[in-house]
């Protein structure tokens, strides 16, 4: 991969319920972060090796959330993330909710990669960063 290389980006539908509507009538602030966990992890579920995904799971440590629209049950909502850059076992990810063109929600979240078996932070190896997610090597 060059070094023109950009992080790919990850995208999955998003499928509001009736439980998810709070007494306003719009869907409860909590839900976007749910929502955050589920395309972040999917992300690395789909984009990391077999072998990665297996040996890591992932324990959210910030989520810093901008409201921009409130989301209604009948939307058709998509939540877009990528994974911006990683500094030894933490993970730093934009993620953004849409309905349509319109952004609904931009979350900025850092995650620390952890061993399944320890539980200890586990640094993500540069070349599956280069690799998988399209994170350029530093120079």
């Amino acid at each position: 991969m060059s070094a023109k290389a950009s992080p790919k980006s990850f995208a999955i539908p998003i499928k509001i319920l009736p439980d998810d509507i709070d007494f306003m009538g719009h869907v409860n602030n909590s839900r976007y972060l749910n929502w955050v966990q589920d395309v972040v992890l999917q992300h690395w579920q789909k984009l990391a090796p077999a072998e990665e995904v297996a040996s890591k799971a992932w324990v959210a440590i910030k989520h810093e959330i901008t409201y921009r629209r409130p989301a209604f049950l009948d939307d058709d909502v998509i939540a877009e993330t990528v994974l911006e850059r990683i500094k030894g076992a933490r993970s730093f990810y934009n993620t953004v909710i849409r309905r349509g063109e319109e952004v609904l929600a931009e979350v900025r979240s850092a995650w620390c990669c952890i061993d399944s078996k320890t539980h200890r932070p586990a640094r993500i190896d540069q070349d599956v960063a280069e690799r998988c997610f399209g994170i350029p090597r530093k120079p």
